[in-house]
């Protein structure tokens, strides 16, 4: 029960890493909003974990549906104690030339407007209350980037940049801002990232992760639930790799 009594949005949540950060941010006792584009999947997870857990369909690139998402929970919670900044796209692998502008647009308003968005309506409350915890989700992608991923990578590059501005502005009003860099898993996106799901690409790319296997949605629960607790109150502004390996 290290979040007991604490109140969480999960941006993306309902589905692949932001479920998993979902399901144990409500095992460790918090009350949960899912909040996610596709509103039948979040209301069906919110259903499937109970214990209070709400949700909300949301677009995070678009300000009319954060400002209403952050009236919802606090309708609901009262305050807003912690926001996970999980919600991301990527464009498919090819040449960065080749990249259509529609796909870059989609890049950067999920991966990128989003955090200012949230930054927007959320913090205001955080502040107001001296206290908060945002973890961002970001990627080994802004790390280590790949090639053919470029503008993905430089989306995810720009939120650990923004994480750490982020922590060292929010610190005096008592907010802590984390992120997890976690490397390709077992989610909606594996496919785009490598182009094609063959068993040949699967172990191509699996021979860059020293631990042999992908993230999972628990991996990231995990390590979510340590930075977002008060295990973690002097931690702020670290970008942690949940990646096998892969970074180093």
């Amino acid at each position: 029960m290290r979040l007991e009594g604490k109140t969480a949005i999960v941006t993306g949540g309902a589905s692949g890493f932001g479920a998993g950060i979902a399901r144990k941010f409500q095992a460790e006792g918090a009350r949960v909003m899912i909040a996610d584009i596709n509103g039948d999947a979040a209301a069906a997870m919110a259903t499937e974990l109970g214990g209070g857990t709400l949700s909300h369909q949301v677009n995070v690139g678009l300000d009319r549906d954060v400002k209403e998402l952050t009236q919802a929970a606090v309708e609901a919670f009262g305050r807003i104690d912690i926001l996970v900044n999980n919600a991301g796209v990527t464009h498919l692998p090819a040449a960065m030339e080749d990249i259509s502008e529609e796909d870059f647009d989609r890049v950067i308003q999920v991966n990128a407007k989003s955090v200012y968005l949230t930054a927007k309506h959320i913090i205001p409350l955080m502040k107001a209350n001296n206290a908060g915890v945002v973890l961002n989700v970001a990627s080994t992608a802004g790390v280590s980037p790949r090639p053919r991923l470029s503008w993905y990578n430089a989306s995810k590059g720009w939120m650990i940049t923004a994480t750490r501005s982020m922590a060292v502005e929010l610190a005096p009003d008592g907010v802590r801002v984390n992120a997890i860099n976690p490397v390709a898993g077992e989610t909606p996106l594996l496919k785009s990232f490598m182009g094609e799901d063959t068993p040949e690409i699967r172990a191509k790319f699996l021979s860059t992760i020293p631990l042999g296997r992908f993230s999972t949605a628990e991996d990231m629960g995990n390590a979510a639930c340590f930075l977002c607790s008060d295990e973690a109150s002097m931690i702020t502004g670290a970008c942690l790799e949940v990646d096998g390996g892969r970074c180093i």
